[in-house]
């Protein structure tokens, strides 16, 4: 039977036994090679690690990365780091030092290999697709949870084959061919299913073309984003020093998608993603001539080399305009070192660039923050309100080409309107400088290592088992497309706090509802009410988490974005929809509710005892994610299966 990528790697993977035929939205659980975990994510990853019980990590790789948390303002993040790298030499892990570089740019670089399995407690994760690696962001617990050797469970999704024709013009780029797809699809459109490339014009894209695609896929919630391994990924992966890991990879000839969108690259042009959603999408064209106050170019999404150089080039000899603030991010060390080697990084410089730490930086609201009503032109994924730390900034996602074009000119311009393109070379061999990552300790040397801890790093709280019935007042009504940063906002206030659970709860909804951890404190927790797609964009499982330690019983929708959905799951948080989504309108803030769960084998009764109605529920839970739930969530779950 012919088969796709995605369908041969799962079918690898899969490690218990299955149905002769799996359909979409069958579970199924994934043997998992490789993990990675970044700062911001990773203290709780490790906590927990630590509470399963094993003292080795049982993957092929697993890479603990510092690029979040590098603003370092007092001792909670630089604590953290001291904690993670402790970690990671008792458990055998790979340590990626502070300003070595953006996880999944330098996942890409040194450790992504077509046919594995990778998941990440970063939901940018999917960005080793671009070189054939089948990659999930996940919730930090179910990272854990694969680190100590256990399946990592997905609904089995549908397959979209986005075939790929033509060759891309000069000023156009892959940031504008996922902005495409965005365009098409939008941020929902992908949910459930795995985008797979295929057809002539793949071999036009060079892996780092094909990571930014497969990185921003993310943002129409599909499960992952794949490209097939050939003779564009073999010559990358030599130049990284790495080529007897390459494999070829391609889905057959004849096979069939669940779906086929077609796109010719050589119709595609520059394209911008208005505030504030990246499923908001204008040519460039349309909009050119919006005065523009900040240019931000990097993230994980756009801080290659390849990248960067077109930024160089077409900045040469030019200086940024009067108006302008422009920051630059590179994504790794290896970049920086070859725009040193070749004189690029002088463009750079002297075009007034300010070249920041090889980090995540402004993309994640830690430093760069726009002015006050200020216009903010970024090459980055996310465009949320209030995500760049500045509340009433307006966040336009582009491409290096058109960032680097309105840096010039002082507002939004099309590229294609400076004349010719610059041409740019890439190196046959890159720069290999591995020194910034401390590999793994032998396993009878890593028992002797002491993990430090510093004040900021608390226990876990505890996880208890769920009664049959729920109660508890509505303490929150919000609307559609909630992202995790409503949620559990970021920045570089907030962030330090990540491995603090009380003292990041504190924060829950701050944008929305500052009044919300206060008042759910005082009520002894309740429910939260949403509408559409709650739970959008990082997969940081604070968002859950921390509205567990409030005492959050249950999050009824009309919908769920799938890494919140699980992180949910994972604390002991009920997810539940609306039968009828018009029954949305029936519940209001402070109902008094009681919801009857029993053992979460099918529809779910809820009581309105202020308005002395009722309503149906459902739920999208398998067996096991229901028997995970009533036990109080996965982490004593997991440690009861250890312990056995």
């Amino acid at each position: 039977m012919a088969g796709t990528i995605t369908e041969k790697i799962i079918k690898e993977h899969i490690v218990e036994d299955i149905a002769a035929k799996i359909a979409p939205g069958d579970e199924v659980a994934l043997k998992i090679d490789q993990t990675l975990t970044q700062d911001a994510t990773g203290t709780m990853a490790y906590l927990q690690f630590e509470a399963i019980g094993i003292p080795r990590v049982r993957t092929e790789q697993s890479v603990s990365y510092v690029d979040h948390n590098t603003l370092q303002t007092d001792f909670k993040n630089p604590d953290d780091h001291r904690y993670l790298q402790s970690i990671a030499r008792r458990y055998g892990l790979q340590f990626s030092r502070p300003g070595n570089g953006i996880c999944h740019q330098l996942h890409l670089e040194r450790f992504a290999c077509p046919g594995k399995t990778l998941i990440g407690s970063d939901s940018h994760t999917p960005t080793a697709g671009g070189i054939g690696s089948f990659a999930i962001g996940a919730g930090g617990l179910d990272v854990a949870v694969a680190m100590a050797g256990m399946p990592y469970r997905i609904k089995y999704p549908k397959i979209v084959g986005i075939k790929l024709t033509g060759k891309l013009q000069d000023w156009v780029s892959a940031k504008d061919v996922i902005l495409e797809v965005l365009r098409r699809i939008d941020v929902k459109g992908g949910v459930g299913t795995v985008l797979e490339y295929f057809g002539p014009g793949v071999k036009t894209l060079s892996v780092p073309e094909r990571a930014t695609i497969t990185n921003m896929g993310t943002e129409t919630g599909a499960t992952t984003s794949v490209f097939p391994s050939d003779e564009v990924t073999k010559a990358f992966m030599v130049a990284q020093e790495r080529g007897n890991q390459w494999i070829p990879l391609e889905a057959d000839a004849d096979v069939e998608y669940d779906e086929l969108i077609e796109l010719n690259l050589s119709e595609v042009e520059p394209l911008v993603a208005l505030p504030h959603s990246p499923g908001k999408i204008k040519p460039v064209s349309e909009i050119a001539g919006l005065e523009v106050q900040q240019v931000a170019i990097g993230s994980c999404t756009n801080s290659s080399l390849s990248d960067l150089k077109i930024v160089a080039n077409i900045l040469k000899g030019h200086t940024i305009a009067d108006n302008m603030h422009l920051t630059i991010n590179p994504g790794s060390r290896q970049v920086v070192e070859h725009l040193i080697e070749s004189d690029e990084m002088r463009y750079l410089v002297a075009a007034g660039a300010r070249i920041l730490e090889n980090s995540c930086g402004p993309c994640i609201g830690m430093g760069g923050a726009p002015s006050s009503h200020a216009v903010s032109v970024r090459t980055f994924n996310r465009n949320f309100e209030g995500r760049s730390g500045t509340k009433d900034a307006q966040m336009y996602l582009v491409s290096p080409e058109v960032a680097a074009a309105t840096a010039i000119k002082g507002v939004l311009t099309d590229p294609r309107d400076l004349g010719e393109c610059p041409k740019i070379e890439m190196p046959q061999r890159f720069i290999i400088n591995d020194n910034m990552f401390i590999r793994p300790l032998p396993a009878g040397e890593s028992a002797k290592v002491e993990i430090i801890r510093g004040p900021n790093i608390k226990p876990l709280p505890d996880f208890q088992p769920l009664p049959d019935t729920l109660a508890g007042e509505v303490l929150i009504k919000v609307e559609d497309n909630i992202t995790t940063d409503h949620i559990m906002p970021a920045g570089a206030k907030i962030l330090p706090l990540r491995s603090n659970i009380p003292a990041i709860s504190e924060y829950v909804f701050e944008a929305i509802d500052p009044e919300f951890p206060r008042r759910a404190l005082e009520k002894g927790g309740g429910f939260i009410i949403g509408g559409d797609n709650y739970g959008q964009g990082s997969s940081r499982e604070h968002a859950a988490l921390a509205p567990k330690y409030l005492g959050v019983k249950a999050v009824i929708v009309k919908s769920f974005a799938r890494i919140h959905l699980a992180n949910l799951i994972n604390f002991g948080i009920v997810p539940l929809t609306f039968k009828d989504p018009a029954d949305y309108e029936s519940i209001d803030l402070a109902d008094k509710l009681e919801v009857i769960i029993g053992e979460l084998q099918g529809d779910v009764k809820l009581r309105n005892r202020t308005k002395n109605n009722e309503i149906e529920l459902t739920h999208s839970l398998s067996q096991l994610d229901a028997e995970i739930l009533k036990t109080g969530g996965k982490l004593p779950w997991v440690k009861a299966k250890v312990v056995k």
